[in-house]
């Protein structure tokens, strides 16, 4: 007669056939989930096709001596999320970076498109693959910050729900898929309410915590648009901090591709 308590034995082999596909099947789980909620999000804004922002730029060192930049922010979508989309930064102001430009190619799986352009010395500069963790013009925000921070571009982890503010978050990991990004990965807090983003927290190649970005003072435009209008990057390592403050959104202005080519940055 078989004994009514399995052995130690008997319980530690069930134990080790099932947890493996249990662990498998719970992290398979939180992939999908993880991925369903950044989807969302992705795409609760698409659908705008251009775009025009004014933005000012604080920059904080690690004394707290404070300057500001201004410059405008042109996208244009790219309807295929296998695609990346186009964005093209101007400086306006001060003197020592007025008409310095960015434009940004965002790719999937292959390393971002991004040129340079630097009115001193009056060519365009190609931002290798390998650059792109660097500070952007002295900020805190690398340059890989500043493309389009496509869907397919990571992959996702849902790890729990938590208050942020007056909303409830996704805690959300997103895992940078392609090769030479700055960081091994970022823990995304987005509302579950709008499934806009909130909080990223940026991990970098050592798995430190290296800076949390805030985005706060959303406002929904043409009631479809959720944008910030406040963006806080902090750098944990440093003691720098960046802020931009957006203002005057248009979804109206005519852009076309020719002007998010290489050519037409000078």
């Amino acid at each position: 007669m078989k004994p009514l308590i399995p052995s130690a034995f008997a319980v530690l082999s069930a134990v080790t056939f099932i947890t493996p596909a249990w662990a498998a099947a719970a992290s398979s789980d939180a992939q999908q989930r993880g991925y369903e909620i950044a989807a969302q999000s992705d795409r609760s804004d698409r659908g705008f096709g251009v775009s025009r922002v004014d933005v000012m730029m604080h920059l904080e060192d690690a004394s707290g001596r404070k300057s500001s930049r201004s410059l405008s922010m042109l996208t244009k979508e790219v309807a295929d999320e296998d695609k990346g989309d186009k964005s093209l930064i101007v400086f306006n102001s001060p003197a020592d970076v007025q008409d310095t430009k960015l434009l940004s190619h965002a790719q999937i799986l292959e390393p971002d498109d991004q040129w340079l352009y630097l009115p001193a010395l009056k060519r365009v500069k190609r931002i290798s693959s390998a650059n792109k963790s660097g500070p952007f013009v002295g900020s805190e925000f690398a340059f890989e910050d500043f493309t389009a921070q496509e869907l397919n571009k990571y992959e996702y982890r849902y790890i729990d729900e938590q208050q942020c503010g007056e909303f409830t978050c996704a805690v959300v990991d997103r895992i940078p898929k392609y090769e030479n990004s700055g960081y091994t990965r970022q823990r995304a807090l987005i509302d579950l309410s709008h499934y806009q983003v909130r909080k990223i927290d940026f991990y970098d190649r050592k798995e430190a915590h290296l800076k949390t970005l805030t985005l706060s003072d959303y406002q929904h435009y043409q009631d479809k648009f959720w944008r910030p209008q406040t963006m806080h990057m902090e750098n944990h390592q440093s003691g720098k901090k960046t802020t931009l403050v957006f203002s005057d959104y248009d979804f109206s202005v005519r852009l076309s591709n020719r002007d998010f080519v290489k050519s037409s940055l000078k």
